[in-house]
C-alpha cells in the first residue's frame, strides 16, 4: 500500500477523529456496519473513511470478509493508540467546558446507603465551601441500583459499597470501610470467651440489608458459601442496629453505622477469627464519561477525608 512520505509528519492536518471512532467501533463490535453505527457514520461514508485512513497510514487495518471484519495485527495496535487519542480528546473537551462554565452547575450523583448516611454529608459540605455555585443533588439507593443507573446513563457518577464492579465502568477507591460483627450485650456470642470463626458466621442467620446492597454483597463475597436466609431484611442501617440491640440477632455492618451504639453500649462488637472485614467504597462512572470539575473535586474531597 502506497504511503505519502510526508503523511505521518503532517498527521494533525488530515486525521479525522470520526475515522478513529469508526476503527474503535469495528474492534468493539466486529463488523464495519456495526462500527459505523457506533460512530454515527453512514456505511458508504464509513467504507470510504476506512480506506482513506489506511491509505494515509500506509498499511491495512482491517481484513474484510463476508462473515465480518477483523483487525490486522497492525490494526490491533492502531486501535489501542486510537482509544488513547479519543480519551485525551474527551478530557480536553471536559476541561474546556469546565473553564467556559461561569461556575453555576449541578452535580447529580448516586450514593449507596452507607455512603449517603455517614460520609456524603461532610463531602457535600466541603464541596460547597470549595465550589459554592455548584448545586449537588444526591440520589440515595443501594449499590446495585447505583451501578444500574450509571450503566444505563441515568446518572453519570456514583458511589458504591459492593466488591463487584462490572465491566464497562471505571472506578476509584475513596474509602476503606471496616465491617463489624455486632450483637446485643446479652447475646450468646457476647458471652463467649473466644473469637467467632468464619464457619460460624457462614452458618448463622443474620439481620441483613436487602439483596442488591453493598453490605449484603460483601457478606456473600467473604463467605464463599451458601448462607442461611436472613432473620430479617431492611434497607436501613439504623433499623438493623435497633433490631440487633433489641436482641433479634447478630448483624454485620459498617463501623460507621454502629459506632454510636457501640459507645452507648447497646451493641457490642464480636471478635472475629477470619478474613479481614474491610471493604473498599468506590466512586464509579462509565468508561466514556470524563469526570467534570465538580466530580473531580468531590473525588479529591472524599480521598482527603479518608487519609
Amino acid at each position: 500500500m502506497d504511503q505519502d512520505p510526508s503523511s505521518l509528519n503532517s498527521i494533525a492536518h488530515w486525521i479525522q477523529f470520526s475515522s478513529l471512532s469508526l476503527l474503535v467501533g469495528i474492534a468493539d463490535h466486529g463488523s464495519l456496519s456495526a462500527g459505523a453505527r457506533a460512530a454515527g457514520i453512514a456505511q458508504p461514508n464509513a467504507s470510504r473513511a476506512l480506506k482513506t485512513l489506511e491509505r494515509r497510514l500506509g498499511y491495512q487495518l482491517v481484513d474484510r470478509k463476508t462473515t465480518g471484519s477483523t483487525l490486522t495485527p497492525e490494526g490491533v495496535l492502531t486501535v489501542q493508540w486510537a482509544r488513547e487519542v479519543l480519551e485525551c480528546l474527551q478530557t480536553f473537551a471536559a476541561g474546556a467546558r469546565s473553564l467556559a462554565d461561569p461556575g453555576q452547575s449541578e452535580l447529580d450523583f448516586g450514593a449507596s446507603m452507607t455512603v449517603a448516611e455517614y460520609l456524603a454529608p461532610s463531602w457535600i459540605g466541603a464541596l460547597h465551601r470549595k465550589m459554592p455555585l455548584v448545586k449537588p443533588r444526591m440520589r440515595i439507593m443501594n449499590s446495585q441500583d447505583v451501578i444500574q443507573s450509571v450503566r444505563e446513563g441515568e446518572l453519570e457518577f456514583g458511589f458504591v459499597e459492593t466488591p463487584h464492579i462490572p465491566m464497562g465502568l471505571r472506578s476509584q477507591q475513596v474509602y476503606s470501610d471496616e465491617m463489624l460483627i455486632v450483637t446485643a450485650p446479652d447475646h450468646p456470642w457476647a458471652q463467649r470467651g473466644g473469637a467467632l470463626t468464619l464457619h460460624e458466621l457462614q452458618n448463622t442467620a443474620l439481620i441483613e440489608r436487602e439483596a442488591g446492597s453493598g453490605t449484603r454483597a460483601f457478606l456473600d463475597y467473604i463467605s464463599h458459601a451458601d448462607r442461611p436466609k436472613p432473620l430479617a431484611e431492611f434497607n436501613s442501617n439504623a433499623t438493623i442496629c435497633q433490631c440487633a440491640a433489641a436482641g433479634m440477632g447478630p448483624a454485620v455492618l459498617s463501623q460507621l453505622a454502629v459506632e454510636s451504639q457501640l459507645k452507648l453500649g447497646t451493641l457490642v462488637e464480636i471478635p472475629f477469627d477470619g478474613p479481614a472485614l474491610v471493604r473498599e467504597l468506590r466512586a464509579i462512572w462509565s468508561v466514556d464519561h470524563v469526570p467534570g470539575a465538580a466530580e473531580q473535586a468531590l473525588l479529591e474531597i472524599a480521598a482527603e477525608s479518608a487519609s
